[in-house]
């Protein structure tokens, strides 16, 4: 049961900032992006102006710079070759070889999306009054979808997987129109859906669940980006349907350069993410 002087705040079941008093004066507060990216919370002293950061053990620090280093570094090196094979694809190279940098863009894609959900999972947690983080033991895997950051990056590694049936089956060849809207499109189409789905909960989680514009926030700036890329993905996606009647698709042209800039875009924001770190 909550502390009667907490003042919790989020985005519809899930709490995304806490609030709270602290016993030798002042305020904490806990936010779940900075807890579980930064592996701090923000401390008031009573009488202070101005906020401190109080942050996790040094091990825990250290566990959350790695696990960004990988997810940031998977997601600018896939969401490259992403982008590689959108620029072939509109030079009108081999498809096998397009259909090979893709994928292999696809698996830095899974790599980076699990990558940030386990670090969802090992992030430090408010777990008393006191103005502190706790950190458990490490795990690969957790079932908590009341936390909006453990089921954002689900929601993103569950997107990335379905991707990968996308890219794996764009190498078969000899397909009818039906089978490419089948085999290929209808992943394609869910992937990017979920996309949007973690977009939205990481922008809820950041915005605790308000519209908003933090300009001067590196994190708000990541979401936004890579919300920008997943939309330009199922721009990408719906040009990309094969017309069964003509066995062409609605627009080659708005498909490659969705797939593209959107590719771009989370090029762009695994830089970014980088910087977001302990």
């Amino acid at each position: 049961m909550r502390n009667s002087e907490e003042c919790a705040e989020g985005a519809g079941p899930f709490i995304t900032r806490l609030t709270w008093h602290l016993e030798e004066g002042g305020t904490a507060v806990w936010e779940s992006r900075a807890a579980r990216k930064r592996g701090t919370l923000a401390v008031r002293p009573e009488g202070a102006t101005e906020t401190s950061a109080r942050r996790a053990g040094a091990a825990a620090l250290d566990r959350l710079r790695r696990l960004n280093g990988v997810a940031a570094g998977s997601f600018t090196i896939g969401g490259t070759l992403f982008a590689l094979g959108a620029a072939l694809a509109q030079l009108s190279a081999s498809p096998a070889t397009g259909a090979t940098v893709y994928f292999v863009g696809g698996v830095f894609f899974t790599l980076g999306g699990y990558a940030s959900l386990v670090q969802a999972i090992n992030a430090p947690r408010r777990e008393s009054t006191a103005g502190s983080l706790t950190t458990h033991r490490f795990r690969w895997w957790s079932y908590e979808p009341g936390r909006i950051d453990w089921l954002s990056t689900f929601v993103l590694f569950a997107g990335t997987l379905v991707f990968g049936v996308n890219l794996l089956d764009s190498f078969l060849q000899g397909l009818t129109s039906q089978q490419l809207n089948r085999l290929v499109w209808a992943p394609d189409m869910i992937g990017c859906l979920l996309f949007l789905i973690s977009g939205h909960l990481a922008i809820a989680e950041i915005c605790h669940g308000r519209p908003c514009i933090h300009r001067r926030s590196l994190g708000w700036w990541i979401v936004a980006v890579n919300q920008l890329g997943s939309v330009l993905f199922m721009v990408s996606a719906v040009a990309a349907f094969t017309r069964p009647e003509t066995g062409s698709e609605i627009s080659v042209g708005v498909a490659n350069w969705g797939t593209l800039t959107g590719a771009l875009c989370f090029a762009v924001a695994g830089v970014l993410q980088a910087f977001e770190r302990p």
